[in-house]
């Protein structure tokens, strides 16, 4: 058995207490003494921090990168400005998704891709595969680059404290936009002159960041981060309320909810370059002819239930319809704590005007993969042997999520 790899804040996290697990080869803090609830809850209400070092980037330069990422990756990058990132995937021949990822553009000859734990290696040798005569160098930044996450309504507050012309940084930055650089000269510096990337991503659903760094910083910043939102409550948070919050706000896992099989028909077809109405594809891509050609009869849908009861993800977890067919399986299933059913709706700890009586106590959520199509509304029983959920379709699961919300309203 292969010895798990750690991130450079191995060590906090067990000193804090953390039930680690593997995830992606990485040995990674689950939750903390805090306990899932509360760490989804956190950043929900205030904000919370992850560990993500165990995710992989890949540093793409020269006069050919631009064309050999909009070859290579789902999403049309052509209108990607300066200081942009974006959202796709990397597809096989086939249009199996070898890995999801956001594109970040430098310049017009200069990227950096994230990708989960354990791909980076992959996607470069994917680039390097199909780079032909172009004119790139592809680097694996794996191990040379550390991140964080810290999301919730609080987070640029607390950011504040720690970073030099916080004003300066957090104007004028929307969704999917990004400050600064992880080396050399960089607009985004802590106090102590450290540069760093600063993203206004994540992968919650709620307003926050993503933070890169080099592997010796990260454990200061970390620290420097919980001193500086001490005020704010800030919680450490480990990968199971990430998990729980990024089903709440309806975003896929990688090798999970997208996979093997083609990616098409699911809720993050605005990863693909549709045309306006969805008829062709504004540029060519690996796994274009297979989506065009593709015969795919299966479907993926978000669901919710109406209490906080789930069942186990995997092809065991059958989804039966109201006329006692199974019809597939499920892919994911959690539970997000932010979230209730109110006069037949989802509503959320954000939801404006909502009564004081009301109490948020959770629903089970997540995403099945079934052979016909279906409407919101549908209602479906999830079979996990002899235990099982009432469910229905949805078209959206956590409401009234922060991340979009202009950055005036947080600082």
């Amino acid at each position: 058995m292969d010895e798990l790899q750690v991130t450079p804040l191995n060590s906090w996290h067990k000193n804090a207490g953390a039930n680690m697990a593997d995830f992606g080869g990485f040995e990674m803090p689950l939750w903390y003494e805090s306990g899932v609830k509360n760490e989804h809850l956190a950043v929900l209400k205030s904000a919370g921090i992850f560990d993500t070092s165990h995710m992989a980037c890949i540093k793409v330069n020269g006069k050919d990168s631009f064309t050999l990422i909009q070859l290579c990756f789902t999403r049309n990058i052509k209108t990607l400005q300066q200081g942009r990132c974006g959202y796709g995937a990397f597809l096989d021949s086939n249009a199996h998704c070898i890995d999801d990822a956001i594109v970040y553009k430098f310049g017009d000859t200069n990227f950096v891709i994230c990708v989960n734990a354990g791909m980076g290696a992959r996607i470069a040798g994917h680039l390097s595969d199909n780079k032909g005569n172009f004119q790139v160098e592809i680097e694996d930044l794996t191990e040379k680059i550390a991140k964080m996450d810290v999301q919730g309504k609080n987070s640029a507050r607390i950011l504040s404290r720690v970073v030099k012309d916080p004003e300066k940084v957090f104007e004028k930055m929307p969704y999917f936009s990004f400050k600064g650089n992880f080396e050399g000269s960089s607009d985004v510096e802590l106090l102590d002159g450290t540069p760093v990337l600063l993203s206004r991503s994540g992968y919650t659903g709620e307003f926050g960041f993503e933070i890169f760094v080099t592997p010796d910083a990260i454990v200061k910043l970390w620290q420097d981060i919980l001193e500086a939102g001490k005020e704010y409550h800030i919680m450490a948070c480990g990968l199971a309320s990430r998990d729980s919050l990024r089903v709440g706000a309806c975003l896929p896992l990688s090798h999970q909810d997208i996979g093997n099989w083609e990616f098409i028909n699911h809720p993050w077809e605005f990863a693909l370059p549709y045309n306006n109405d969805a008829s062709s594809f504004t540029k060519d891509f690996l796994g274009r002819q297979a989506l065009e050609n593709s015969k795919n009869e299966s479907y993926t849908y978000p669901f919710a239930g109406k209490t906080l009861r789930k069942v186990a993800a995997g092809e065991n977890t059958f989804v039966i319809d109201e006329e006692k067919n199974n019809i597939g399986w499920v892919l994911t299933c959690a539970t997000d704590m932010g979230i209730s059913r109110y006069e037949n709706k989802i509503v959320s700890l954000a939801t404006p005007g909502l009564p004081e009586d009301v109490k948020i106590k959770g629903i089970g959520c997540g995403f099945v993969r079934v052979s016909k199509q279906l409407e919101p509304g549908t209602k479906l029983e999830l079979k996990e042997g002899n235990r099982s959920i009432k469910v229905s379709i949805v078209s959206d699961i956590r409401p009234d999520r922060t991340a979009r919300k202009k950055i005036t309203n947080f600082i």
